[in-house]
């Protein structure tokens, strides 16, 4: 397994490629904007992409998604059902742009195959209601739950700190440790998060 990452979009969202060297295969984590350099990145690898896996659904983590689509036709794109807003109004057609082709739902205790790795799903609402934590062997892709010493705003339409202090415990109560490649900012590792991050100590002790 191999990740390799590059910051794309308005804000530096990091985008992720997920590897299986030894099957030539790769998923496309996140690609919130400029498909030409996720392309690159792709070419570079020189592994085929099967798929497309969102952690969640704002503009800044799918703002490539329709450009990717072209890039490799019939590519599905996994999203949880629960990132449609439907009666949010502007703010949600903002935050959460329509995509179209290949739409499908994943959640809770469902496994995505890539090659011969098994990605595992993990509701982990707080920062919009469907966002999810993608786990694959040691590493973690948690989109904006989970930061290097923070946590995701709340604030949004679907947000809430209440569950975002119940995803931070229950990330912060998996066995063992895991590489965390975040929706921002530098990558971190879970026991430092246990051991430094405020907003999970507070959801550890509640």
């Amino acid at each position: 397994m191999k990740i390799s990452s590059l910051q794309v979009g308005p804000i530096g969202t990091n985008c992720y490629l997920l590897q299986d060297e030894r099957e030539a295969l790769c998923a496309i984590i996140d690609p919130g904007g400029e498909a030409s350099r996720i392309r690159d990145a792709v070419a570079r690898s020189r592994c085929a992409p099967v798929c497309v896996l969102l952690t969640h659904g704002h503009f800044d983590h799918t703002g490539g998604v329709a450009d990717v689509q072209a890039a490799y036709p019939g590519i599905p794109v996994y999203r949880s059902p629960k990132e449609v807003y439907p009666d949010g109004g502007a703010e949600a057609r903002r935050l959460f742009p329509s995509l179209s082709g290949d739409i499908r739902s994943y959640g809770e205790g469902d496994t995505v195959r890539v090659g011969g790795l098994s990605v595992s799903v993990l509701d982990t609402p707080g920062h919009s209601e469907g966002g999810v934590t993608l786990l694959c062997g040691d590493a973690m892709f948690p989109g904006d739950t989970l930061f290097a010493g923070s946590c995701g705003r709340t604030d949004f339409l679907g947000g809430s700190p209440e569950k975002m202090l119940a995803s931070l415990r229950r990330l912060g109560q998996l066995s063992g440790n895991y590489r965390v490649y975040p929706g921002h900012m530098e990558p971190t590792d879970l026991d430092a998060e246990r051991r430094e991050n405020p907003w999970m100590l507070q959801a550890l002790r509640g």
